[in-house]
């Protein structure tokens, strides 16, 4: 083994020895070999797309990686970049049309990747929310097409409001996302944690989140699924789980990848779907650069080796 990648014994001549490591080609190659068996075939009465849906899934997780928010700008990189392996690049509004629509398949991928992962076998979730601001302005806020639908929300973390949504996350201990929701910013951030943690196994495991979550009727339904729930001690009442701080920075530390090597807050988007795809965008790329790093046998959240 070696360092940032693992050594394989070629089939046909055992004495050569291929080394697979940490780098965007590797990384892009696996996991379009996963979507293409994953993905389901497109049927179209006219003619077959130049470009598979695999393949693009694979672009856009090479755009989050190298942090280039702009389809534009990534689409002319991309042609110098990735060109050796895609052999056809799409122009932006096709690419933009088709990834609105793939929104679903990247959520599977996601889940698929997850489950692949040796972290999901880990007995220990981290949940936690972060906020997506959406607009600065009131003007913003009143002519966006996500009037309606995002609200302004606090951050206790930054003392400022926003206006947008919360990302809710449920992880393993090393990043894999479990499952997420987005909402309101002013939505009660135990209710919306309750509809997520409904659709995921948690029998048997332990549920760490921060004190934000604290309350007798969530421990209730935590212990209604089975779960072990922590969280930090809150001010002033009596000590029951301690800090927990070096535990809870975990889930921090996965949500400031998200924010500053995967851009979150620089999403873009500017419509419901947009918002939507773009966020699986940014999950199914941390996603997919913890699964690799554990298939080469370097495990981690260490993204650096695929940005570039």
């Amino acid at each position: 083994m070696s360092k940032g990648g693992v050594a394989y014994a070629n089939v046909d001549h055992p004495k050569e020895v291929v080394s697979v490591t940490a780098d965007l080609d590797t990384l892009m190659t696996a996991l379009y070999v996963l979507a293409d068996d994953l993905l389901p075939r497109r049927r179209r009465a006219r003619r077959n797309p130049k470009i598979s849906d695999a393949e693009l899934v694979c672009l856009a997780v090479a755009q989050i990686l190298l942090d280039i928010p702009s389809e534009r700008r990534f689409l002319r990189f991309a042609m110098c970049r990735l060109g050796h392996l895609f052999p056809y690049l799409p122009k932006q509004p096709g690419y933009n049309k088709r990834m609105r629509a793939l929104a679903a398949q990247i959520v599977r991928l996601l889940n698929l990747i997850a489950i692949s992962s040796p972290s999901w076998c880990d007995n220990v979730r981290l949940l936690d929310s972060t906020p997506v601001p959406c607009g600065q302005s009131r003007e913003t806020a009143k002519r966006s097409e996500f009037a309606g639908h995002a609200a302004y929300g606090y951050c206790a973390s930054h003392s400022r409001y926003f206006w947008g949504f919360r990302l809710y996350l449920l992880c393993a201990s090393d990043g894999m996302p479990i499952a997420f929701e987005l909402a309101a910013a002013n939505a009660p951030e135990r209710e919306v944690a309750a509809e997520m943690l409904a659709r995921v196994e948690l029998d048997g495991y332990t549920v760490i989140a921060d004190k934000g979550f604290a309350g007798q009727d969530f421990e209730a339904l935590m212990a209604e699924f089975g779960a072990i729930f922590r969280r930090p001690d809150r001010k002033g009442e009596e000590p029951r789980f301690g800090g927990l701080g070096a535990i809870c920075q975990w889930i921090e530390s996965v949500f400031d990848t998200l924010k500053g090597q995967l851009s979150l807050e620089h999403h873009g988007a500017i419509t419901m779907p947009g918002l939507i795809t773009r966020i699986a965008q940014r999950l199914l790329a941390l996603a997919a650069g913890i699964w690799h790093n554990w298939t080469i046998g370097d495990p981690g959240r260490h993204l650096t080796a695929y940005d570039h």
